[in-house]
């Protein structure tokens, strides 16, 4: 198998190159001197007109130190002149502000926080000097969220340009060089000066996507909707912390993560569909014409690429009738991205990329065989084989593909997920209808919105189970294993003694029996559980009032007893919100008819900008200042342009909500507002923007009395929130709403020693924190016990 040695020896060639501290000169005489002899090697026999065998030893030795000559060569020529005064690394001042224009590459990533942005640079000058110098490079910038950018834009970037930052067990700064990235700018002040650039295609994929986003998260609600977006289109930005914690954690992180692991496994799914039509050979064709469309439709960036062409080898060489040929095309495929990017060998993905395709190749037919064999023993051949495929798609080809990727995990993660192996059977059989439908009601979704939600519920009920069933096996306990740091030298050992086994003798692997995934039951498990969630979210003549865990600011979801709703505030975090109405609120029907502002600081609405495209309300209660933060801006910009009438909150401003479910202001000031909400006997009051004049005005809350339930005031902050104040209202629960450990030490020690009398629940202890009642009782539920 020469090509596997040739692709060895030029990624030998890349890393030797990186260790040792060598200019290219030595490695341009290394490379003259073996191609005098391979070409000695090769034209003396011709002279003397003997005979020798196609790829003796001692050719193949020489072709292979061409190999590695050239892949240190190529290497060291992939890095940019750093001497070269107009590279824009040697621009960087911390303490200097600057004004870059370029163009954006590659496709925005935004998150909760902030949108990060690649840019190529053009131009570059001092913000107090008009004159430009020219520049060129990449840097990473970090922009606000809210703000429109895209690919192909050329913008003005203004900030401090640094070096990027070192992280604790992790080097960021080598990590971005690894992509040409050399300097850093972030809370980047941001103009766009023309859009356009860049090509056609990217164009016409950056805009599919943005499309494709904005209608998922009208097609389904959260947290299926981010589940989809990063299945369907690589965007995992918006998929909550804990859901992605649950997949990380159960090792099932290649259904959200599009990768080789991710890849591979669906075309197998794809193939095995497409076979069942057609011969072997086009099944595996239309399975990769499948792939690529796919892998368009995710974006095409680089690492969906080589995943995409990963799994597509994956899939012809399992029909090439041998081994050493399926891993032949492997080894090419690696030759061809080295070259093209010789910092490949330190991408994870393409690490975990490849792994996990040559574990489907070497063992995926293996493991299907010694199956049969073992089945065969117990039930008839014929049924030992029918019942071999799919216990092959659903249970043997992810254990194969488990088996090469564990030492990268261990590696780099130091994590063992034991409970993946049981998570991976259960969850993959909904993987193929969540594709298909999930793809079919996107596409429909983008032509004619009424189908494609009709189509979308057909996909609903299997996220929802893969999301349930990952959080009910992350709930297990010991269900991850937490490692020291694996050295190298066990990475090498493993896949040694791996090799060994594989081509020494042929490999038995597993020793259990294996069952088969019941297709039938999933699919009567999803509709049952979509039938059950539509049940307890349809109105049931109680009030539910949720407090949302988003962190340090205020999330809370208010549904009347007839199942009008009311959003008050959304906090810093739109995923997390996303998650909190996304289980809280019916697939066929997310709308919520008005959203309150009870304080328009950051903390408090950030993570509303993003709801108005995905689901706008029909009305906005505002109350505090109009323009007190940059949040507050982008919020009424973008309910403008989705014609929501803003209401202006006034102190006496009154809403009946239903029969006996009023909400009224009870002081308003710049920083929001006192909310006050009345129910038969309940009584609950959620205090914003709090100040010495509020409490003035409500006499120590003697004006309003004993209270139901109280919401702490600023997270917890003990000036906003005196104990006078409190005994006054001597509420019977007390609720805080802050980050755990809170950066501005938040809640206050004082404030804690003052609630020893009450009974407080907390969403950094309890998570969210929900109350149900008919006017007179009153239910409490947690996410969970402290």
């Amino acid at each position: 198998m020469p090509l596997i040695w040739i692709s060895a020896s030029f990624f030998g060639g890349i890393l030797t190159a990186d260790l040792l501290p060598w200019s290219e000169v030595p490695w341009f005489v290394f490379l003259g001197i073996t191609l005098f002899l391979l070409l000695g090697r090769l034209l003396i026999p011709i002279w003397l007109k003997v005979e020798i065998s196609t790829f003796p030893f001692w050719t193949l030795s020489l072709v292979c130190a061409v190999s590695f000559s050239l892949g240190a060569i190529r290497y060291l020529r992939s890095f940019p002149d750093l001497g070269n005064p107009e590279f824009v690394a040697n621009h960087v001042d911390p303490t200097r502000s600057v004004v870059v224009n370029g163009v954006v590459k590659g496709f925005p990533k935004i998150q909760d926080e902030y949108t990060s942005i690649i840019v190529e640079t053009e131009k570059l000058r001092d913000s107090s000097n008009p004159i430009h110098e020219d520049v060129e490079g990449k840097i990473l910038a970090r922009v606000p969220v809210g703000e429109e950018v895209q690919y192909g834009d050329r913008i003005m970037l203004r900030g401090l340009l640094r070096q990027p930052p070192e992280l604790e067990g992790f080097s960021y700064r080598a990590f971005l060089a690894r992509q040409g990235v050399y300097a850093y700018m972030a809370n980047a002040k941001i103009g766009v000066l023309e859009s356009g650039q860049g090509t056609f295609f990217m164009r016409a994929i950056s805009s599919l996507k943005r499309a494709g986003l904005r209608k998922i998260y009208k097609l389904w609600p959260d947290p299926e909707a981010s589940l989809l977006a990063g299945i369907l289109l690589g965007e995992e930005s918006g998929i909550p912390d804990p859901v992605e914690r649950a997949f990380r954690e159960t090792g099932t992180s290649h259904i959200i993560a599009i990768s080789g692991f991710n890849i591979t496994i669906v075309s197998g799914f794809l193939a095995a569909a497409f076979s069942r039509l057609f011969k072997p050979f086009w099944g595996a064709l239309s399975a990769v014409i499948g792939i690529s469309v796919y892998t368009i439709l995710v974006g095409a960036d680089a690492a969906v690429v080589r995943a995409a062409w990963m799994g597509g080898l994956a899939l012809f060489a399992r029909h090439l009738g041998r081994r050493q040929h399926g891993v032949n095309a492997v080894a090419f495929a690696s030759l061809i991205m080295a070259i093209c990017n010789p910092h490949i060998p330190w991408d994870i993905s393409f690490q975990l990329s490849l792994a996990a395709t040559l574990g489907l190749i070497l063992y995926a037919e293996d493991l299907t065989e010694w199956f049969m064999k073992v089945a065969s023993r117990v039930i008839s051949s014929d049924r030992a084989q029918r019942l071999a495929k799919p216990v092959s798609e659903y249970v043997l080809f992810t254990f194969a593909a488990q088996i090469t990727t564990l030492p990268v995990l261990l590696y780099h993660f130091q994590t063992l997920s034991w409970i993946g192996f049981l998570a991976n059977p259960v969850i993959l059989p909904a993987q193929p209808p969540i594709m298909i439908l999930g793809g079919v009601a996107l596409i429909f979704g983008l032509i004619w919105f009424p189908l494609g939600k009709w189509i979308g519920l057909t996909v609903y009920p299997f996220v929802t189970y893969t999301i349930r069933f990952v959080e009910l096996f992350a709930g297990l306990e010991s269900g991850v294993i937490h490692t020291e740091r694996i050295g190298l030298f066990f990475v090498i050992i493993f896949y040694g003694m791996l090799a060994g086994m594989t081509f020494g003798r042929k490999w038995l692997g597993l020793l259990s029996r294996l069952v088969d995934p019941a297709v039938v039951v999933i699919i009567l498990a999803c509709g049952n559980m979509l039938v059950w969630r539509s049940l307890f979210q349809a109105p049931d003549g109680y009030l539910h009032l949720s407090f949302f865990e988003v962190g340090t600011g205020s999330a809370i979801l208010l549904r009347s007893p007839t199942g009008e709703r009311v959003l008050i505030n959304g906090g810093p975090s739109s995923s997390a919100l996303a998650d909190g109405l996304g289980r809280r609120l019916s697939v066929l029907d997310k709308e919520i008819e008005l959203w309150v502002v009870a304080s328009p600081l950051e903390e408090d609405i950030a993570a509303l900008t993003r709801f108005v495209d995905r689901n706008p309300p029909q009305n906005v209660l505002w109350v505090g200042a109009r323009s007190p933060s940059r949040a507050a801006d982008y919020l009424r910009a973008n309910l403008r342009e989705s014609d929501v009438r803003i209401l202006d909150g006034e102190v006496g401003s009154r809403m009946q909500i239903g029969e006996k479910l009023v909400l009224e202001v009870l002081t308003e000031s710049d920083r929001g507002g006192v909310l006050f909400i009345t129910y038969d006997r309940l009584r609950a009051l959620l205090p914003f923007g709090v100040s010495k004049d509020c409490f003035q005005d409500l006499r120590q809350g003697r004006d309003i009395g004993p209270l139901s339930l109280l919401l702490l005031a600023d997270n917890g902050y003990q000036a906003s929130n005196p104990k006078n104040w409190i005994d006054n209202l001597n509420p019977r629960l007390v609720v805080l709403s802050v980050a755990p450990d809170d950066s501005d030490g938040l809640p206050s020690p004082g404030l804690l020693d003052d609630m020893a009398g009450y009974s407080l629940l907390r969403t950094d202890m309890h998570g969210w924190i929900e109350f149900t009642t008919d006017g007179h009782k009153m239910w409490i539920d947690v996410a969970r016990l402290p």
